[in-house]
């Protein structure tokens, strides 16, 4: 009995799941409607707009009573009263009880177009009231274009005439100025209250709607402080795809593509010595150095692992695979740089082992694009040259920048490179052939710009280009005085 029940319970579950799956894809199919709220602006001058239409209806037949003779009132004399006040009733519960904004907004034009006909039909009841008449065109007229605009009131001005031609057509009416003094004394009431009532909304809507901005303001500053963190978190490349609205950019596709891995050499060990601030503060460091160095070579930086990068070349913003590999190399040569002025920095705050970083590059073909589920994506590239440039990487020594064949061939004739033996990587069957890169060629020789040598208790790096004019006597004074300073120490 037991296994009965819970076999049924099992089944009345699944058969739950399977219909609240339908309810949810039947929602979602659904047209998504919006219902009006009481305390916004536009609710406000939609429902005051709704009172004032209906005050406009029961003075037109407030006006229309005055045209009959009380005591010999005829039976279709009450029918139109009576009917006229029905239709007001009728008719302000429609808009009142209207589902959506979009279905208010077509109901109100109907209705509202109907109004004119109906107020001029009633007005003028056994005799045209032409004062009366005329300032309920006039309202009919500003009501139909501050409504909905031209067409609107063009709709309400043939409606009216319609209504008017109408109880012409019935009543045989006769012309009628300034007789009925209760008509014209309720026209004016009316057409008083109607403008006192339309700036009294008119004020309450645009208080409301004053303090509706004020909020839209605060939450689109919220938003901006929150897209600015979350951009944070994303590769340039990604952001600007998203704030652009061109996703499409990151669809998955094969690409010809210059990798680079780094790494930096003992962090390992290091992290085990520092306290957690103190290597947070110098990671972080490390990072926005290279990552200002990745921007000026318009690189796009894959992801950070651990204290190691991986950064492309050609994913986005190629202009050739020749360029993107010089882009590539120079960027490495430049960090290779920086991190001598980093070593100094963080000598002084207490690292006294040097650190130094190693780096792979590598040109082919890869799988480049958004990974992931319906839930989660993540924008990198997948294939085995991605794997070389890191096996590249992982060979290197502390300092070094090892590049493949395929790389080589496209920056040789700028850069200097030195052929090494060749190497086995795991996961290819084939030796590697690689290049140890030097520097410059331009840079090279008599062109040399920049020098570096590092022994124990000496440590120089001097780039040409970075130094200023002013600053040049400067630099020279203070290398002749390391100069004779050495040449008269004695060194036991």
């Amino acid at each position: 009995m037991s296994l009965q029940n819970g076999s049924s319970k099992r089944r009345v579950s699944k058969a739950n799941t399977r219909s609240g799956s339908r309810h949810y894809q039947q929602k979602a199919t659904r047209k998504k409607t919006y219902p009006l709220k009481q305390n916004d602006a536009l609710s406000l001058e939609r429902i005051g707009r709704n009172h004032i239409r209906a005050l406009l209806c029961l003075s037109g037949i407030a006006i229309s009573a005055t045209n009959v003779s009380w005591p010999d009132v005829t039976l279709v004399e009450g029918i139109v009263v009576i009917g006229a006040a029905l239709y007001t009733l009728i008719s302000y519960l429609l808009i009142k009880n209207a589902g959506t904004k979009d279905s208010y907004e077509r109901v109100f034009a109907r209705i509202a177009t109907a109004d004119a006909a109906v107020i001029a039909f009633i007005l003028n009841t056994e005799q045209i009231n032409l004062l009366p008449t005329l300032l309920f065109f006039i309202i009919v007229q500003f009501n139909g274009l501050i409504a909905s605009g031209y067409k609107q009131w063009a709709r309400d001005c043939g409606s009216f005439f319609i209504g008017l031609a109408i109880t012409i057509s019935i009543w045989q009416s006769q012309w009628v100025f300034l007789d009925n003094i209760a008509a014209i004394s309720i026209s004016i009431i009316a057409t008083l209250c109607y403008f006192f009532t339309y700036a009294a909304y008119t004020h309450n809507s645009v208080t409301a709607l004053k303090a509706d901005n004020a909020k839209l303001i605060d939450t689109v500053r919220i938003q901006k402080i929150r897209m600015y963190k979350l951009a944070n978190y994303l590769t340039p490349t990604v952001w600007k795809a998203i704030n652009n609205d061109r996703e499409e950019s990151l669809k998955t596709e094969r690409k010809c593509i210059t990798v680079f891995f780094s790494d930096i050499k003992g962090f390992s060990s290091l992290s085990e010595e520092l306290e957690a601030e103190t290597l947070t503060d110098l990671l972080n460091g490390y990072f926005t150095e290279m990552s200002t160095i990745v921007a000026k070579y318009n690189g796009t930086i894959d992801k950070f692992i651990g204290d190691g990068l991986l950064i492309l070349f050609g994913d986005s913003q190629s202009v050739g695979m020749k360029d993107d590999c010089i882009r590539c190399v120079s960027m490495a040569i430049e960090m290779r740089h920086k991190m001598k002025e980093l070593w100094s920095k963080w000598y002084n705050q207490g690292v006294k082992k040097p650190l130094e970083i190693r780096m792979g590059i590598h040109t082919g073909f890869c799988t480049v694009g958004t990974f992931g589920t319906s839930h989660y994506m993540d924008y990198t590239v997948l294939g085995t040259n991605v794997n070389l440039a890191a096996r590249l990487e992982s060979s290197s020594k502390a300092g070094e920048i090892l590049i493949s064949h395929e790389t080589w061939s496209l920056v040789k004739d700028v850069i200097m490179c030195h052929e090494k033996d060749d190497i086995m990587v795991k996961g290819f069957s084939q030796p590697i052939k690689v290049y140890q890169v030097i520097n410059f060629r331009k840079d090279l020789g008599k062109n040399q710009n920049y020098y570096e040598e590092n022994t124990q208790g000496f440590s120089m790096h001097l780039d040409l280009d970075s130094i200023r004019n002013y600053e040049k006597e400067k630099v020279i004074e203070a290398l002749e005085v390391a100069a004779d300073r050495l040449r008269d120490k004695v060194i036991s």
